[in-house]
């Protein structure tokens, strides 16, 4: 189901208000709610002329303004034939390498393309839980690939929800960093919404969860530029290894929410040429919840991640600096 774009001309009486105040007015009479604005905003989908507008702008009389509002969710996910890279399967589990740019399950903005859609086409999931999460026990970020397990039945479900809330599950994540980070630090935090900016999360709380993540040096490009390196998880919050990165200074490449374009310009055109953050779920394992059996799977990155570590690794060397006359 689709929704056509909302074209707000701005009167002259409301100029110089709040922009989300005046189209919150004017578009209450066409079903579309303040937080349904308010979500088009932080998503950008509040345009003008292809320009991303902000809430608290001041409207301007005869502004043409695009409010993209995405379609309602769907009460239930829907089976849809999409393919899947499946690891393991029996009929109490599913472990896919789900690939970047897949989101997880239905949401706002997202009502189909997912895998919970192309699970429900591929499986027979016995789920009584939310109806458009079938199966879900833990996400990988859209644009993030790699390994993610699925629950197809209610106890193994249950058996896989309570080893995520004990932490006994293993994740090792690689990724791609600017920087240098030490080659082996724990970044053990509290982890919370981010106080201005309600799509990211910070470690600078003072209420919040407590994240743990190991991150591991593997190797080092163009004399520190950039790095790849292994992030072991404790934890799982949600951007976890993201929001620890970036607030260490060794931020994902390529990730335009919570990184900032690298200083240096060759791995500024690999992040760009990646389009995406440089980040895979490697290696997953945990107990079978039902047959109590040890399980441990490995992906590697896909093409785009191994040619951005290509890229990266040549890099040539800083040149040394050329010697001096000793002073005296």
């Amino acid at each position: 189901m689709t929704r056509a774009p909302r074209v707000v001309v701005i009167p002259p009486e409301d100029a110089g208000e709040r922009l989300d105040k005046v189209l919150a007015r004017l578009l209450a009479g066409e079903n579309v709610s303040r937080s349904a604005i308010t979500q088009c905003f932080a998503a950008g989908r509040v345009t003008s002329e292809s320009h991303a507008l902000k809430p608290s702008e001041r409207a301007r009389a005869g502004l043409v303004v695009t409010v993209d509002v995405p379609p309602p969710l769907p009460v239930v996910a829907v089976a849809e034939d999409i393919p899947l890279a499946i690891v393991f399967e029996d009929e109490h589990l599913l472990v896919i390498d789900k690939p970047a740019g897949m989101v997880v399950h239905p949401s706002r903005g997202h009502a189909g393309g997912t895998l919970v859609n192309a699970v429900l086409h591929h499986a027979d999931v016995d789920e009584e839980g939310d109806p458009l999460r079938p199966g879900i026990v833990h996400r990988i970020d859209r644009d993030t690939s790699g390994l993610l397990v699925v629950a197809r039945s209610t106890v193994a479900r249950d058996g896989l929800v309570a080893r995520f809330k004990a932490h006994d599950i293993e994740r090792s994540y690689v990724a791609l960093v600017e920087g240098a980070p030490p080659e082996s630090e724990t970044h053990d935090t509290w982890h919370g919404r981010h106080p201005s900016d309600r799509l990211r999360f910070t470690s600078r709380v003072s209420v919040g969860k407590r994240a743990i993540t190991h991150v591991q040096r593997v190797e080092l490009f163009g004399g520190g530029v950039a790095s790849l390196v292994r992030c072991q998880l404790e934890t799982g919050r949600t951007h976890q290894i993201r929001v620890h990165l970036t607030e260490a200074g060794n931020a994902l490449l390529g990730d335009v929410v919570y990184g900032r374009p690298a200083k240096d310009p060759a791995v500024r055109a690999i992040a760009a040429a990646l389009g995406r953050q440089a980040l895979h779920a490697e290696v997953l394992g945990f107990t079978h919840p039902v047959t109590g059996e040890a399980l441990r799977f490995s992906a590697p990155p896909p093409a785009d991640f191994l040619e951005a570590l290509e890229a990266l690794r040549s890099l040539p060397l800083p040149a040394a600096p050329a010697p001096g006359k000793r002073s005296r």
